[in-house]
């Protein structure tokens, strides 16, 4: 119920719905094993069995979907057959209580097993990802390993006449509280990443700006203040670019705010495709964006700022005529020494960036380190 309620909540998060049918199915699961009136030749155990591997399916694939990892759905599926027949066969065709008990475990062994397996290949992972690796990994190691350490140590039950034995056997104890356990703790866990994927939305939502799609000035802030210091730290050099689209006010003055608002969407989607991964970019004002750039020469940091200078020139929005060309006025500022603060590179690329409208606009300036304004080749 509860994973279900927060699904109803964030229908983006298909595992939380997924998560909910897998703990939906185990409770099915354990309704007829424990609630419902025993069958003849204990049939209850085939849809209670049955629920159980469901079960098993729908979580590991919750737990791999969160990763946005596929799930290995054909292998799975061939090993839940495989473990729902065998268990079928060992019941009703050839009755074996021990064979019954190791068919179904391995069978959910294996299908933890091979979420543990596509688990190990997250990068970077956070604590509560550690966390549900470990427990993943815990269970597919009880499912495959306890039923045959108790056997070995027991040996077979075949003797059990029927169930009222088997209920007082060391087996079925370590049934009822690992299950418990393990069941509890991967809602637990699961339940703590919903949250913590929830606050991680919230927050991205709140330092990104709607519009561009790009870091808002508090988010960029924040992004850019962090690389430069470990610029500083590792003594690397960095750049700041400051860039202004021209006559921004005219356009909208000319063809109206939901076209200004286009160009700004144009220029967010632009720019979000030509940075790297290790780039900040944002919109800090009104028509005025940022990009840090860390650990970089100045000759690639100007041949940067002037193809995106070239690229904003080439933007088609509609509303606008053929014939209009939008354009950017450009400001650089390199980060001097170890030391150096974020609004200090701010201020002297925003310098660079007034030189370069003075200057007639749609170009890029250079804010040199002994404080004069250079005007980067075109």
């Amino acid at each position: 119920m509860a994973f279900a309620i927060l699904w109803l909540n964030q229908r983006n998060q298909a595992y939380v719905a997924l998560a909910a049918a897998g703990y939906g199915a185990m409770a099915l699961g354990f309704l007829f094993q424990d609630i419902m009136p025993g069958m003849p030749m204990e049939l209850q155990r085939i849809p209670s069995n049955f629920f159980f591997i469901v079960s098993a399916l729908f979580l590991w694939t919750s737990v791999l979907w969160r990763y946005r990892i596929k799930a290995p759905l054909y292998p799975m599926l061939i090993v839940a057959g495989a473990s729902f027949a065998a268990l079928c066969w060992f019941l009703v065709v050839h009755p074996s209580l021990t064979n019954r008990i190791y068919s179904i475990n391995i069978g959910l062994g294996i299908i933890a097993a091979s979420a543990v397996f596509k688990l190990r290949k997250i990068r970077n992972p956070k604590f509560i990802d550690k966390v549900l690796f470990w427990v993943s990994f815990l269970a597919a190691t009880n499912f495959i390993f306890r039923p045959i350490l108790i056997v070995w140590l027991q040996g077979g039950y075949e003797s059990y006449a029927d169930y009222t034995g088997f209920q007082q056997s060391l087996y079925w104890a370590t049934v009822q509280f690992t299950q418990a356990l393990i069941s509890v703790t991967i809602a637990l866990i699961l339940l703590v990443a919903v949250a913590t994927d929830l606050i991680e939305e919230l927050t991205k939502e709140a330092r990104t700006d709607v519009l561009s799609g790009l870091a808002n000035r508090r988010g960029f802030e924040d992004q850019a203040s962090a690389l430069l210091q470990s610029c500083n730290e590792r003594g690397e050099a960095a750049v700041l670019l400051i860039v202004d689209i021209d006559h921004f006010k005219r356009i909208n003055d000319n063809f109206g705010h939901a076209v200004g608002d286009s160009v700004i969407a144009a220029f967010g989607r632009m720019l979000r495709a030509m940075i790297e991964p290790e780039m900040v970019a944002g919109r800090i004002g009104g028509e005025e964006f940022a990009v840090f750039v860390p650990n970089v020469d100045p000759g690639k940091a100007r041949c940067f700022a002037e193809e995106l200078r070239k690229r904003v020139s080439e933007l088609r929005v509609e509303g606008l005529p053929d014939h209009f060309s939008t354009t950017a006025s450009i400001g650089l500022a390199f980060s001097t020494h170890r030391g150096e603060e974020l609004f200090k590179l701010l201020r002297r690329a925003d310098r660079a960036l007034y030189d370069a409208k003075d200057a007639g606009r749609d170009q890029v300036r250079l804010f040199s380190s002994d404080k004069r304004l250079v005007r980067v080749a075109q």
